[in-house]
Order: structure tokens, then C-alpha cells, then sequence
């Protein structure tokens, strides 16, 4: 597979829940418990994985300093 394949590029942009939880600092566990009470970032389950969209975890960090500032 070459980098610039689809599926290359797709692999890369998404990231594990321990990159998730790395960017926003909190434990791999909190996510498990956001994603279980549905007040987390959205994540797609590929295959048996977790996955996080980037830009979709900076929107829903970007909403929650929003909604804390008011």
C-alpha cells in the first residue's frame, strides 16, 4: 500500500483512543466512560477499534470551552 492511497491516508488521519486521550490529556479510560454515557467526542468503531476523527474531537473541545465560558 502506498502512502498516497485512500487507505493510507485514512489510517493516518484518524486517530486510537490512547492518541484521543493523549491530545485532550485525560485517561484512555475517560473515554471509554464519555463514549458509554455519550457525553464525549464521537468516535466510529472500525472492526472491533475505536477510532477518533481529529477535527471532530477539536469541534467537541471547542463546544465544551464554549459551553463552560458562558
Amino acid at each position: 500500500m502506498t502512502a498516497s492511497s485512500p487507505c493510507a491516508t485514512a489510517r493516518e488521519t484518524l486517530w486510537t483512543i490512547d492518541e484521543a486521550a493523549a491530545f485532550l490529556r485525560v485517561p484512555s479510560a475517560t473515554l471509554y466512560q464519555w463514549r458509554h454515557r455519550r457525553t464525549g467526542p464521537l468516535a466510529a468503531k472500525v472492526g472491533r477499534h475505536l477510532r477518533y476523527d481529529p477535527a471532530k474531537v477539536r469541534a467537541w473541545l471547542s463546544e465544551q470551552e464554549q459551553h463552560h465560558a458562558r
